[in-house]
């Protein structure tokens, strides 16, 4: 009987070589080869961490191996294939319940005992390998340099050490930057709101960070993580890290951010990347905390309206302008219009249409294009193929179950 083998390989970090994947396949091509299996396909993720499951290699993988399209998954190593104990754990699961084997280079055929040990020190590596970047990110912001990412404002600095390697964090004021800085922070202290600073600057096309066009958001930003241009303390010399975590969400894979207790900051005056004065910097603070303190933010703050959100509708999150390309936003109850235009200034599309009116709009074609012969033929067969394959995964489930109930009244 022909044995059906795919391959998995994957490099976790940027920084690595593409010729990675192709050296893990080349060492599976030649076990396959030595077994005598067939080689069906070969499953890649580049620059995707070992620590997430919702990698697209990854998931083709699972969903192929789960509809019994191949016999055994050969890789490099156990933590290719992922360096979660808890994603491992289910992969094997679900693999084993398919039938499939896991065959890797370096402990062979994966059985439950190397889910255990080999799935908690792959999770023991990932713990310590965080805490070591963490310790060398606090020793470079102690010295004053940069924890990670370039601030609006400033440019890199390449150096060297002595032993010839790179010496990461330095950074050196950008001067057309920074006079974009110092005008913000005196628009805002002359009363100008966030969002017609950011017009303004879109209007006389300044660009904003990473070159985007300047947002309301990018401006203001969050008074408690102490984000956004008006509340970044490095403008006043004075560096902050570890203001907040992040967190992996396990259902979604996103970081989400948690905020550190103050305490817990690390400070680091740094005099010479200074662009505000402190006067300036007062001035703004200053109207920001009467903002806050006043009585409709207070209001708005009882309430808690950062756990309203508007109500979804048939076309959210799925219209774009057909003018430059931005999601339209509700404008009012019943309206959509370009979020560019509305709020950044950048779109000249300035008009509006009801939502009521572009639904039907939208319905109606679809009722009219969907309905053609060939479309709905097209959709009688995915849908017929998608029952199958229900009934399929149903009736194995079923037939695990009357094994495990057969060997219960055997031991009975």
């Amino acid at each position: 009987m022909t044995v059906r083998a795919v391959i998995y390989a994957r490099y976790s970090s940027e920084n690595q070589r593409e010729a990675s994947i192709e050296d893990q396949a080349r060492s599976c091509k030649f076990r396959i080869e030595t077994e005598g299996w067939t080689l069906l396909s070969i499953y890649t993720d580049y620059a995707q961490s070992g620590a997430s499951h919702l990698r697209p290699g990854y998931q083709r993988l699972l969903a192929d191996g789960r509809n019994g399209s191949f016999d055994v998954v050969v890789a490099e190593a156990l933590d290719r294939l992922s360096r979660d104990q808890e994603h491992v754990a289910a992969l094997f699961k679900q693999l084993t319940f398919a039938g499939v084997k896991i065959v890797t280079l370096a402990e062979g055929e994966i059985g439950a005992l190397h889910v255990g040990l080999k799935g908690t020190m792959n999770a023991l590596y990932l713990t310590d390998l965080r805490a070591k970047l963490r310790r060398g990110v606090e020793g470079r912001v102690r010295q004053g340099r940069s924890g990670g990412g370039l601030c609006y404002g400033y440019d890199v600095v390449r150096e060297i050490d002595l032993r010839g390697e790179p010496v990461c964090g330095g950074r050196s004021i950008n001067d057309a930057e920074a006079a974009v800085i110092r005008s913000i922070f005196e628009a805002f202290a002359a009363g100008k709101s966030p969002r017609v600073i950011a017009r303004e600057l879109n209007a006389q096309r300044t660009s904003g960070p990473g070159g985007r066009p300047w947002s309301e958001s990018a401006i203001r930003g969050h008074a408690l993580r102490r984000t956004g241009i008006l509340h970044n303390e490095l403008y006043v010399g004075r560096l902050v890290w570890n203001k907040q975590r992040y967190l992996k969400d396990p259902n979604t894979g996103r970081r989400l951010a948690r905020i550190n207790p103050e305490s817990e900051w690390i400070v680091t005056n740094v005099p010479d990347l200074r662009i505000v004065d402190d006067f300036l910097w007062h001035r703004v603070h200053g109207r920001l905390a009467t903002i806050r303190d006043s009585e409709r933010v207070t209001k708005a703050r009882a309430k808690k309206f950062w756990l309203d959100r508007r109500p979804k509708h048939l076309l959210t999150g799925l219209t774009i302008c057909g003018n430059c390309g931005a999601s339209l936003v509700a404008a009012g109850k019943d309206y959509l219009c370009c979020s560019a235009a509305r709020r950044l200034g950048t779109c000249n599309n300035r008009s509006g249409i009801r939502r009521s009116v572009l639904e039907n709009l939208i319905l109606n074609a679809l009722k009219q294009n969907l309905m053609h012969p060939d479309l709905v033929a097209e959709f009688v067969r995915e849908f017929h193929a998608e029952i199958n394959w229900q009934r399929r995964d149903a009736e194995l489930l079923l037939a695990e179950k009357h094994r495990e109930l057969e060997k219960t009244r055997q031991k009975t």
